[in-house]
C-alpha cells in the first residue's frame, strides 16, 4: 500500500498509524473551533473566525504540500496550519487571545485576529531564512480575495528559478519545484480580484493549486446571489486545458471525501510541480458548524433540512464512519481520540491564557505598589488609593487598565514631588510596551533605507547631453546585469520597452521572462510583484501611470505596505513599484493623488524624483535595501535633456533626504517632481523684482525630510510655501505638517505658512485645462509676491 505523501510501499498498520493521525488532527482543529467561540462570547477574546467543517480537505492539502511550496490562503486554514506542524494548540489560543509576544503567538505577535495565518521567513535580525528546506505560509489577511494577487506571485517565483540562470537559488527554490497553494471561500470568488489571478495565472502558466471551499454560503447570502449557475467550476470550465490550448486542470471533489480528497490533491499537486500548470480544485459539499463568525448564529439563515444536512455530511462525521467502515479504526477508539482532544485542547487553552495574562498581572502589582507608595505622601491619598485598588481588583487586566489609572493619578499630583517618579515610570512603561504594538511598519534590518549612503553620479569631462530616458534605460541595464534576480513586467514594458523607452533593447537583450509584457491587470501585477519578492527575487512592477495605481492601492495598503508590520518583522516583499505621472493633460491621466496615496500606504517608501538621473539612483539604492518602494517618474520628463553618468548602476539617490537646488534669504519654496521645473522658473521671475527665494526638492514624501533640513531653511528665510499638483488638502497639508508641526518650523515663520495646489476637480483637457487646473508659474510668482506684499506691502505693493 501507498500512503498519500509517498510512492513507498508501506504496511497497512503504517497506513493506518497515519490516516488515524490525520483524524487526531481535524478533532483536534475542531475542538479548537468550538472552545474558540466560547472564549470570545465570555469576553476573553474579542473576535473569533474558525475553520470547522473545512478539516478534511485541508488535511488532504497538507499531505500533497511540501518542504518550499507556499500558502496564500484565507482565514479558515486553521487544520492545513496544524497538519503541516506549523500552529499548535496553544499557538492557537494565543493568536485568538492578541498575545503580543511572537514566540507564543508566531502568526502576528498578536496584530492580527485568529485566523490569520504566517510561518517565518526572516529569522530575528530580518535575514532570508532556508526556504526550501520548511513549509511557508505567507501572512493572510482580511479583505475577501486579497491573498490572490499575492499568490500568482508566489507561483510564478517558481517558473523564474526553473527557467532563469544566473539565479543564486540558495534559500529560496529547488529548481522551481515548488508550488503555490491558495485557499478561498466560494462566496468571495466573486471578487475581481480572483477573476483577475485566475485569467493570468492561466496565461503565464505557474505552478498554482486553487482550492475553493465551497459550502454554499458567504456570510448569510446563498450561492444563488454570488455565483452564476451556483457552481464556480462550473462557469470556469472555459479554462480548461485541451490538447490544443494551455489552461487549468480543473478538479471537483466532495469536501467529506477522505480518500478522494487525498487523491485529488496528490493529482493536482504532480500536475502543478511537474509541468507547471495551474489547477483548480473546487471542493464542494462542505459545512460550517458555528456560522461564518462569532459575529453572529447560523441558525439564522439555514433553514431546518439544510442544518440537517450539515450535521450528515460534516466531514468529522463522515471521515469517522469511513474509519469504522474500512476497518482502520473501531468506534471507541475514535471516542477515545474526541475525548482526549477535548482534553488537550482545553489544557492547551488554559496553558495559553496564563501565559498571556501573566507579564500584565506582574505589571499591574508594580503600577499598584507604585501608586499605594505615592498615595502615602499625597495629598490625595484616598482618590488615588481608590484608583489603586480598583486596579488591584481586576482580575484579567489589559495594558489599557494600567495606563489609563497611571495617568489620571499624574494629573493628580502635577504639584507634588513625586509627580516625577510617576512619570517617569509612566513614560518608560509606554516605551517598553508601544513597540509591541508599533514596530516593524518598517524594516529594522541593517539593510532598511535609512542606512543607505548616497554616491553622486561622476560624469566624463566631455559627457554629452541626452534624451533623460537614456539614462534609465542604461541605468536599468546595468542593474539587469548586476542583479540576475531583478527582473520588471508592466503593460508595454516588455515588447517596446515601455511607453517611454525607459526599457529600450532590455528585452531582446535578457529575455522575455525578465523584461516581460503584461495584460492590463493592475492588481495582479502588484500580485506578481509581491510574491515572487517575498521568495528572494528581486521585481520591478511597473504601473504605467500614476492614476492607474487606483486599480491597485487595496493591494499595496492591505497587503504589501502590512507585510512587515503584521508578521512583527518575520515576512517582507522588497518590491520596487515603478510609475510615472503629474503634468500630463485631461481627467484620467493627469491625476496627482498623493495625499490619497501617501496615506493609504504607510509601510512603503514613496519617492518623487525630479529627473531620471535621481529615479535611476532610487532604483540603484533600493536594490541594495529590503523595504518595497514606490518611485514615481516624471512623466513629462523623458524626452528633457540630462548628462550620461559614467557609473550607472552605482550611484544612489539618498532616500529621506531633501536637496536644495536654489538657495535664497525671503521665502522658502517646497515643491518635487515636475512641478520644481515651474518652481524654478517662478524663483528667476522673483529675482527681478528682488525676492530671493530658496528651492527644497523633497525627492522623498515617505520617509520625509529624516534630517530635518527644511526646518533650517525656513530659519533663515521665516517664510514658508509648499507648491504641489495634488488637490487642496492632499500631499501639500501633508507637507506642511511635517514642517510646520513635526519639525517645528512655525517658531521661525514670520508670514502665515501656505499651499499652493491645483483645483479640486480632475484637470481638463488640453494646454489651457493644464493651465486652469494646476499651479502654473504665474501662480507661483503671484502666491509668494502676495507673502511677500502682506510683509512689505511697501516694497511689493499689491498686483491687484
Amino acid at each position: 500500500m501507498k500512503t498519500a505523501t509517498t510512492s513507498e510501499v508501506v504496511s497497512f498498520e503504517d497506513f493506518k498509524k497515519e490516516v488515524i493521525n490525520d483524524y487526531k488532527i481535524a478533532r483536534i482543529s475542531r475542538e479548537c473551533s468550538l472552545l474558540g467561540r466560547k472564549e470570545v462570547l465570555t469576553g476573553k477574546a474579542k473576535f473569533g473566525i474558525f475553520g470547522d467543517g473545512k478539516e478534511v480537505p485541508q488535511l488532504a492539502m497538507a499531505k500533497a504540500f511540501q518542504n518550499g511550496d507556499f500558502r496564500s490562503g484565507y482565514y479558515r486554514d486553521q487544520t492545513f496550519m496544524m497538519a503541516i506542524g506549523a500552529m499548535n494548540i496553544e499557538q492557537f489560543f494565543a493568536g485568538l487571545y492578541g498575545h503580543t509576544d511572537i514566540n507564543f503567538d508566531p502568526m502576528s505577535a498578536g496584530r492580527q485576529m485568529g485566523g490569520h495565518f504566517a510561518t517565518h521567513s526572516l529569522d530575528e535580525n530580518g535575514n532570508w531564512k532556508n526556504l526550501t528546506q520548511q513549509k511557508n505560509s505567507s501572512s493572510d489577511i482580511s479583505p475577501t480575495a486579497g491573498q490572490m494577487p499575492r499568490l500568482l506571485g508566489l507561483a510564478q517565483a517558481s517558473k523564474i528559478y526553473r527557467n532563469v540562470s544566473g539565479i543564486n537559488q540558495t534559500n529560496f527554490s529547488e529548481n522551481g519545484n515548488e508550488v503555490a497553494w491558495g485557499t478561498i471561500g466560494n462566496a468571495s470568488t466573486s471578487e475581481g480580484l480572483f477573476f483577475e489571478t485566475i485569467n493570468a495565472a492561466g496565461v503565464l502558466q505557474v505552478p498554482m493549486v486553487m482550492s475553493v471551499w465551497d459550502d454554499e454560503y458567504g456570510i448569510s447570502v446563498h450561492a444563488r446571489h454570488q455565483t452564476t449557475k451556483e457552481n464556480i467550476s462550473e462557469i470556469l470550465k472555459g479554462f480548461q486545458r485541451d490538447e490544443e490550448n494551455n489552461g487549468y486542470e480543473i478538479l471537483r471533489v466532495k469536501g467529506w471525501d477522505y480518500p478522494a480528497l487525498v487523491e485529488t490533491y496528490q493529482k493536482a499537486s504532480q500536475i502543478a510541480r511537474i509541468e507547471h500548470v495551474p489547477v483548480l480544485v473546487h471542493v464542494q459539499e462542505l459545512t460550517q458548524p458555528q456560522g461564518h463568525s462569532t459575529s453572529g448564529s447560523h441558525e439564522r439563515y439555514k433553514n431546518a433540512e439544510r442544518l440537517a444536512w450539515e450535521a450528515e455530511f460534516d466531514c468529522l462525521a463522515k471521515m469517522k464512519t469511513w474509519l469504522i467502515e474500512n476497518n482502520i479504526a473501531t468506534s471507541e477508539e475514535l471516542e477515545e481520540i474526541d475525548n482526549q482532544a477535548k482534553k488537550d485542547v482545553l489544557e492547551g487553552k488554559k496553558v495559553a491564557w496564563s501565559n498571556f495574562t501573566a507579564p500584565t498581572k506582574a505589571e499591574q502589582q508594580e503600577l499598584v505598589g507604585l501608586l499605594n507608595n505615592i498615595a502615602s505622601q499625597s495629598e490625595n491619598k484616598v482618590f488615588i488609593e481608590k484608583i489603586a485598588n480598583d486596579v488591584a481588583s481586576i482580575k484579567e487586566p489589559i495594558r489599557k487598565d494600567i495606563l489609563v489609572a497611571a495617568r489620571k493619578v499624574l494629573r493628580m499630583i502635577i504639584k507634588e514631588n513625586s509627580r516625577a517618579t510617576l512619570a517617569t515610570w509612566i513614560e518608560n512603561y509606554t516605551e517598553k510596551i508601544q513597540p509591541k504594538f508599533s514596530s516593524h511598519l518598517f524594516s529594522q534590518s541593517d539593510k532598511t533605507v535609512l542606512k543607505t549612503k548616497e554616491v553622486a553620479p561622476t560624469y566624463d569631462a566631455t559627457a554629452e547631453d541626452v534624451d533623460a530616458r537614456l539614462v534609465l534605460r542604461d541605468n536599468f541595464d546595468a542593474i539587469f546585469s548586476k542583479y540576475p534576480e531583478t527582473l520588471i513586467f508592466g503593460e508595454d514594458s516588455g515588447n517596446i520597452g515601455d511607453v517611454n523607452q525607459g526599457l529600450e533593447g532590455m528585452q531582446e537583450k535578457y529575455g522575455e521572462l525578465r523584461v516581460a509584457d503584461v495584460g492590463i491587470r493592475e492588481a495582479t501585477i502588484l500580485g506578481q510583484g509581491i510574491g515572487m519578492a517575498m521568495r528572494g527575487l528581486r521585481p520591478i512592477a511597473e504601473i504605467q501611470y500614476l492614476d492607474y495605481l487606483l486599480y491597485a492601492i487595496q493591494i499595496m495598503s492591505d497587503d504589501l505596505a502590512t507585510l512587515q508590520y503584521r508578521t512583527a518583522g518575520r515576512q517582507k516583499a522588497p518590491l520596487i513599484i515603478r510609475t510615472r505621472g503629474h503634468r500630463l493633460e485631461g481627467v484620467w491621466h493627469s491625476g496627482s493623488p498623493m495625499g490619497m496615496i501617501i496615506n493609504a500606504i504607510r509601510g512603503i517608501h514613496v519617492l518623487v524624483p525630479r529627473n531620471m538621473t535621481k529615479a535611476a539612483g532610487f532604483y540603484n539604492t533600493l536594490l541594495e535595501t529590503d523595504e518595497p518602494a514606490l518611485v514615481v517618474e516624471c512623466l513629462n520628463g523623458y524626452r528633457l535633456k540630462e548628462k550620461m553618468p559614467t557609473n550607472l548602476g552605482e550611484f544612489k539617490t539618498p532616500i529621506g533626504v531633501v536637496e536644495t537646488i536654489k538657495t535664497g534669504t525671503d521665502i522658502t519654496l517646497v515643491s518635487y517632481g515636475s512641478t520644481l521645473r515651474l518652481v524654478e522658473q517662478a524663483a528667476n521671475e522673483l529675482e527681478s523684482v528682488g525676492i530671493s527665494a530658496e528651492i527644497i526638492d523633497i525627492q522623498s514624501l515617505l520617509p520625509f525630510d529624516i534630517n530635518h533640513d527644511i526646518v533650517k531653511s525656513v530659519a533663515k528665510t521665516n517664510r514658508l510655501l509648499v507648491i504641489d499638483e495634488d488637490v487642496p488638502g492632499g500631499a501639500s497639508a501633508y507637507i506642511l505638517q511635517e514642517i510646520v508641526e513635526n519639525q517645528n518650523a512655525y517658531k521661525h515663520l514670520d508670514s502665515a505658512p501656505q499651499t499652493l495646489a491645483s483645483k479640486a476637480h480632475r484637470p481638463a483637457y488640453g494646454t489651457d485645462g493644464d493651465y486652469f487646473s494646476k499651479p502654473s508659474t504665474e501662480d507661483i510668482f503671484e502666491k509668494v509676491y502676495a507673502i511677500m506684499n502682506e510683509a512689505n506691502p511697501t516694497k511689493y505693493p499689491s498686483l491687484y
